[in-house]
């Protein structure tokens, strides 16, 4: 019975199942660290288990199921001076190194990047993307990143990664030469660029990165507004057909407009024919200054549209009649000074002789005959 509980103080079956998805590092301990030769070692897939005794770095396992014995662990049998068959418990960290991808991480520019942009001069640009890390030698990343740390996650590191990523992606695009307009469709090369400029650094740590994207490279807002100008001028195209086009507009709109309003709308297609061909002589190359000769008259707007007018007769109400119309009804006797007419703008409905519109249809028309007697 003692034996048996003494036995039970030491590790005879040494695993780690992870059940996170952000642990680099998990430190094994139990009973002081304390380990029976003979104990049960189970690495699985994506894990690697590191031994460090007495601050040293000693065995290193792969995936597998092992029976720890002095003859799969050399290294520890050399720093221990155990005689073979030495069967004593002994005293060990044991660390699991997850080996497995970790992907998704997130890297982006603080600051924008400054470089000499082949058509744009000096010009500031923000990019952003993802990577993926994975640890490629547990010893060197034990003992270069993490030291005695019992749990390291992702986040511990992540960190450090990115200002390097950042780094090395500064100067790809500052030293690409590719225009910036360009870049979007570039983007492959330079993540291949970028990540080739990376491997020795993480290969010092023990780490690799087997994927980086750039998944968007931005001008500032400004540059991008100026950019969205000229987009606008390409589309145009043609400034003199743009310009007839313009006007047709213009044209349509003022025969489809009555009274003032069709005045207005002769007044602005002048104006926008004029700055069309302003346009169209700024972008033709055209900069010859105004010669000294006074510049022709402008046309004048078109005249008003005539009214038309409403005419209620017995309850009904027709039209709507021009001028011409409503004499010809005169001379019929269907229409006189006492017709109810209304046309727009008008306050309701009025007797024909008190609109001043109507004053020259009465002007030649004799006025009602006397009463008889």
């Amino acid at each position: 019975m003692v034996f048996n509980f003494l036995k039970g103080q030491f590790i005879d079956v040494i695993e780690w199942l992870d059940d996170s998805r952000d642990t680099l590092v998990y430190r094994f301990e139990r009973y002081g660290n304390n380990i029976m030769m003979g104990a049960k070692l189970t690495v699985r897939e994506g894990q690697a288990a590191v031994f460090i005794h007495e601050g040293q770095m000693a065995d290193i396992f792969g995936p597998g199921l092992y029976e720890l014995e002095t003859n799969n662990m050399p290294i520890m049998t050399a720093l221990q001076h155990w005689s073979h068959g030495f069967d004593s418990p002994f005293k060990s960290e044991i660390y699991f190194v997850n080996t497995r991808r970790f992907p998704g991480l997130k890297w982006g520019t603080q600051n924008p990047i400054m470089l000499r942009d082949p058509e744009f001069g000096a010009l500031r640009l923000r990019a952003f993307g993802s990577y993926t890390i994975r640890v490629t030698d547990p010893g060197k990343f034990m003992t270069e990143i993490v030291g005695t740390d019992g749990e390291f996650t992702e986040d511990e590191i992540s960190g450090q990664i990115r200002n390097i990523v950042v780094q090395k992606v500064s100067q790809a695009l500052a030293a690409s030469g590719i225009p910036a307009l360009d870049m979007a469709a570039n983007t492959h090369d330079l993540s291949n660029i970028v990540g080739q400029a990376i491997e020795p650094t993480l290969t010092d740590y023990g780490l690799s990165m087997p994927e980086l994207y750039i998944e968007n490279i931005s001008l500032p807002p400004e540059v991008e507004k100026v950019l969205d100008q000229r987009s606008s001028m390409g589309i145009v195209g043609d400034l003199n057909k743009y310009t007839q086009f313009s006007a047709a507009q213009a044209m349509q709109t003022a025969a489809s407009a009555s009274g003032d309003s069709a005045m207005g709308a002769g007044l602005g297609m002048g104006m926008g024919m004029g700055m069309a061909q302003t346009m169209a002589n700024a972008m033709s190359g055209n900069t010859q200054q105004p010669s000294a000769q006074p510049a022709a008259a402008a046309p004048p707007p078109p005249p008003p549209a005539a009214a038309a007018w409403h005419v209620a007769k017995n309850g009904q109400t027709t039209g709507p009649f021009g001028d011409a119309e409503l004499r010809q009804m005169m001379g019929q006797g269907e229409f006189g000074r006492e017709s109810l007419v209304w046309t727009a703008g008008q306050d309701g409905w009025k007797k024909a002789a008190e609109v001043p519109g109507l004053a020259s249809l009465f002007a030649s028309m004799p006025p009602p005959p006397p009463p008889v007697g």
